[in-house]
């Protein structure tokens, strides 16, 4: 099967109806898309595998099943290895080289989009405006966002090989085009 985003959305939507979980989806894909051309990689590829890293979330919500019970559905379908591959080293726990640039790209962009959005939903103007300073700061407060890791926002960007700032800026800028999709709020929304 020829991955493609389509396809991934199908998949995704299939296993997935929670809206947070399906603009976590879509954050990191915007972020992982737009790394695709600066990698030279598969764009419809990496945007499909970023779609279907968590795809499994709601019905294996814990360590010790996702994303590894979720592989086997894949395969199911037709994925190819390299998209599941990259899908289970997302998950720190398995202990799966990030030994691509998509691997490591996903893995980059999982938590620190997560947390980028975040940001959003505390600013008046969504992340119009949102620079690196902001979110270094936010990342600094442990209650803030607890959820997010913020060891693997670090060594995200140490994998990829860009400095936080740059990775932050760059996945701010993937994320703006999508902020009403993503429930933020816009510059035209006032």
């Amino acid at each position: 099967m020829r991955p493609t985003r389509d396809r991934a959305w199908q998949t995704l939507t299939a296993y997935t109806k929670g809206e947070p979980l399906l603009r976590h989806a879509l954050g990191v894909e915007a972020c992982v898309g737009a790394y695709a051309a600066r990698f030279a990689g598969d764009e419809e590829l990496w945007r499909a595998t970023a779609l279907l890293h968590d795809f499994d979330y709601e019905i294996h919500p814990t360590l010790d099943r996702h994303p590894q019970d979720g592989a086997p559905i894949l395969r199911e379908e037709g994925w190819p290895e390299e998209v599941i591959e990259a899908v289970l080293s997302h998950a720190e726990h398995l202990a799966i080289p990030r030994d691509t640039p998509l691997k490591r790209t996903l893995f980059a962009c999982d938590e620190l989009s997560g947390f980028i959005q975040a940001c959003g939903f505390v600013r008046p103007d969504g992340i119009e405006t949102l620079e690196p300073k902001s979110v270094r700061k936010k990342l600094k407060q442990p209650s803030f966002a607890a959820g997010v890791h913020r060891d693997e926002v670090y060594r995200g960007a140490e994998e990829l090989g860009v400095d936080l700032d740059e990775h932050i800026a760059f996945c701010v800028a993937a994320l703006r085009p999508l902020a009403a999709r993503l429930g933020l709020r816009t510059g035209e929304a006032g």
